[in-house]
Formats: structure tokens, C-alpha cells, sequence
């Protein structure tokens, strides 16, 4: 009998559990749900700070005169135009234009870019770009294990990074990236995130990790920066309409369908504009133009009961009109929320007589525009 892969453990694991955090699996990875209050850890990103260990995201580095002609062809963006220093968020899809995972591709120097994927998503990134780089100049190399990523988020974020590093936090611009110094050890630090607030993705060599979050604790400490697990994470990226995988996004979908089409660029100039997927995401976006698939709506709460991924959204006739994808409290709004793929008849905010299916009753819902929290 095979026996099951052991799960994988973070280079800040012993700091976790010395400050009383609630583990869990999560793809393979023992990581952080919560350490006290996910109700508190979410209101400290969106009024100060949080702290997050997001180690077990997939680092892929591609190096070589064609790193770039070879994510054009893997990937649906145009990478081999990012300007060093800067970072795009993409997609890889199949030959038959689902979407295997959204990206963030940071261009590291003019033959050098990482790639990073979603930790359940990590090997299949890998083994994608290493079946599409025939005929490349190129290397793929899996750096999963080399880095530790420590997140800072919320409107605190730039004042305690600052302390820390003599590199300018300020002019370092949204989906930017740039190597320096944080608390005495090399990062990579990227003004990047996934909580809807400005923030700061730092990779770290894996030894350096427990220096770098001890040295951001003290440096948050009169700031109100608190540690943060993946629970509030999943709330806040789902109040800033933010799609995670195996919610929002499929192999079932294309980037036409999750109304992620500006991630396309057909207008690729190199590899004469082949790229996994062309033919098919050409089609998606013709269908789209003339049939708009389901859209991808938020969803408030008229009562107190929270729907869940998978619940019918239904008209007031009780025809199923669409699918709840992502739902939970909301502690900035007070309310329950969700985002939801809907018929485009009922997308339109404000439509009245939506509902959803809670196990046999229909709760009252408004249909809003996402996302449902925006900073400033």
C-alpha cells in the first residue's frame, strides 16, 4: 500500500504553534487557519496590519535569453513585455482554454522572472511549462523549497516594512518587485496582496523566515499589527471580489467566462502568436461577445443566514439562475456575502426578487457590483 505524502511544514511551523495558532491542512501544507479571533484578525488588516505566512505558495523561476518567449507560449499574457521590476497577474490554461491556475509573474531581470501559483496548483505549473518549453532557450526550475514568503497587509503595512529596510517603500509601485534588504536579510519585496489593501509580499530565503516575521512583529507592535491565518485571508480577498481557485476559477472555465478576458493577449507578437490555447479562448471570446455567458456577481445578504460554494441562486419563480461560488460573513459590511455566476439577465446590480437556496429556503439577496470593499 502507498502510503500518503507527509504533510509539508513551513520554516515559521514552530512559530505558529508558539503563539497558539489553530492548524490545518491546506493542499498539502500544515499552515495557520487562525490564532485567535479570524473576526479580529480580518478588522486589524482592514484598520492596521496583519501578518501572514504564505509559504506554501509555488515559486517557479524561469531563466535564459527565451524566459519570456516561453511564458508567452505557456501562459496567456505578454511577459516578454513586463519591464524589470514589475509583475502581472495571468493565467496558464489548457489546450482547451480552461483555466489550470491564476498567476503572479514578476520579471526579476531581463532573462530572469519567477512565477508564483497557488500552492494546490504548484506541480501542475510546473510540469506545464516544463512539457510546453521545447524549443525554448530556457530553464525551469522548481524553487518551492527555497523560499518563504511573509505577507504584511493592511493600511499600516508600508510604515513597518519601512522601519525594517533602507529601500524606498514608497516609490516601490503597485505589482512591482524589487531585490533589497528587510531586517538585515535579502527579500524580494513586492508591493503585491490578496486582501484588497496595500501591502507587502516578502520572499525570503527559508533560514532567514523566523528572523524576518520576529523582526516585523516588533516593528508592527505599536502599530496594531496582529498574526493572521487563511481563514480571514479567504474573508478579506472575498470582500475585495478576488477569485480563488476551485471557487471562481476552473478548468470548467475559460478567462472569457469568469469575466477575466483582459488577462488574453492575442496580440502577442512572439512565437508569431501561437499560445496554449489560442484557438480555443479565440472562440471563448466570440461567444461571450455574442452570448455572454453566466457573470460573476456579489451577493449582500438581506437576513443573517450565510450561504456556501455550490447553493442555487434562484429567481422569484424559483428557477435556478445561477451558482454560489464563494460565501461567508463579512465583518466589514456586518452582513453575510457572496459571489455568485448568475444568468446576465439577473447581473445587473439592484435586480430584484434574487434569492438563494439555503437548504429549502429561499434567503433574499441584493445583487451588487464587486467588489464589495474598496480601501480609501
Amino acid at each position: 500500500m502507498t502510503e500518503p505524502p507527509a504533510t509539508r511544514k513551513t520554516a515559521l511551523d514552530a512559530t505558529h504553534r508558539a503563539l497558539g495558532a489553530t492548524m490545518t491542512d491546506f493542499a498539502g501544507w500544515d499552515m495557520p487557519l487562525r490564532y485567535g479571533s479570524e473576526r479580529e484578525e480580518h478588522l486589524a488588516v482592514r484598520s492596521a496590519a496583519g501578518l501572514f505566512d504564505l509559504s506554501h505558495m509555488g515559486e517557479i523561476t524561469l531563466t535564459g535569453p527565451q524566459a519570456g518567449e516561453l511564458l508567452d507560449y505557456a501562459l496567456v499574457g505578454n511577459l516578454s513585455k513586463l519591464a524589470v521590476g514589475r509583475a502581472r497577474y495571468t493565467m496558464i490554461c489548457d489546450a482547451d482554454g480552461g483555466i489550470l491556475d491564476d498567476l503572479i509573474v514578476y520579471r526579476l531581470a531581463e532573462q530572469e522572472y519567477m512565477v508564483v501559483a497557488n500552492a494546490a496548483n504548484a506541480q501542475t505549473l510546473l510540469d506545464a511549462l516544463r512539457e510546453r518549453q521545447d524549443g525554448f532557450g530556457a530553464e525551469v526550475r522548481d524553487d518551492r523549497d527555497t523560499y518563504a514568503l511573509i505577507a504584511v497587509q493592511g493600511p499600516a503595512a508600508a510604515g513597518i516594512v519601512k522601519k525594517l529596510t533602507g529601500f524606498d517603500i514608497d516609490g516601490l509601485r503597485y505589482y512591482a518587485g524589487e531585490r533589497d534588504v528587510v531586517a538585515g536579510k535579502p527579500a524580494l519585496i513586492a508591493r503585491t496582496g490578496y486582501t484588497g489593501e496595500d501591502g507587502f509580499e516578502l520572499f525570503t530565503a527559508a533560514e532567514d523566515a523566523v528572523a524576518v516575521w520576529e523582526a516585523l512583529t516588533e516593528a508592527g507592535r505599536d502599530a496594531g499589527l496582529v498574526p493572521c491565518g487563511l481563514s480571514c485571508r479567504d474573508t478579506l480577498r472575498l470582500e475585495a471580489g478576488m477569485p480563488l481557485y476551485g471557487h471562481e476559477l476552473s478548468t470548467s472555465l475559460t478567462p472569457f467566462d469568469a469575466g477575466l478576458g483582459r488577462t488574453v493577449k492575442f496580440e502577442k507578437t512572439t512565437n508569431e502568436g501561437r499560445f496554449v490555447g489560442r484557438e480555443a479562448l479565440a472562440a471563448a471570446a466570440e461567444r461571450a461577445e455574442s452570448a455572454p455567458p453566466r457573470k460573476l456577481v456579489g451577493l449582500v445578504a438581506r437576513g443573517r443566514r450565510v450561504p456556501r460554494a455550490g447553493y442555487p441562486v434562484v429567481a422569484a419563480d424559483g428557477t435556478v439562475v445561477g451558482e454560489v461560488t464563494s460565501g461567508a460573513p463579512s465583518p466589514t459590511l456586518g452582513k453575510p456575502i457572496a459571489m455568485a455566476y448568475v444568468d446576465p439577465a439577473y447581473a445587473a446590480p439592484g435586480t430584484e426578487g434574487v434569492a438563494v437556496d439555503i437548504r429549502g429556503s429561499h434567503e433574499p439577496y441584493d445583487v451588487v457590483a464587486l467588489p464589495f470593499y474598496k480601501r480609501g
